[in-house]
Order: C-alpha cells, then structure tokens, then sequence
C-alpha cells in the first residue's frame, strides 16, 4: 500500500509574451500523494521562497494551483503553460 502522485502543485511566477499574447509562467512548488485508502500527503519544496510571490494588493495569501500530473511526453506545468 503505496502513495503514488495524485496532483503537481504550481505557483504562477511570471509572464511573457508569445504571439502578441501574455502567458502565465509557473513553478512547480510541491506535489500531493494519495494511497490506496485515499489517504492524501502534501509535499512541499523547502528551499521555494514563497516570500517572494507577487500578491494581489490586499491579499496576504499566495495562491497555489493543483494539475494533475502530465506523461512523460506532455509539457510539465513546472515551466509555462500555454
């Protein structure tokens, strides 16, 4: 009875452009595991300076995305997505 990667947890770091068209850039912060039981872990990147997220004015949260995990021959959300 082993955990296994349920989701890739992200967080939106930047932009850039492609196309004339303003792309979200994200970093891969963590990830969550689940066994068999449904018994979910959350792992998270200790060195990931979460202090350095830029927040919307107010807030005092940094927002992280869950994606399911990409194959092997998908793009991982760790760099951009478009």
């Amino acid at each position: 009875m082993g955990y296994h990667k349920k989701y890739d947890l992200s967080v939106k770091t930047g932009t850039y452009e492609k196309n004339g068209e303003t792309k979200g850039k994200y970093t891969n912060v963590g990830l969550i595991l689940e066994n068999d039981e449904g018994k979910r872990i959350v792992m998270i990147d200790p060195l990931f300076n979460f202090g350095a997220v830029r927040r919307e004015e107010g807030k005092d949260m940094v927002m992280v995305s869950m994606f399911e995990p990409k194959k092997d021959n998908q793009k991982q959300a760790t760099s951009e997505e478009e």
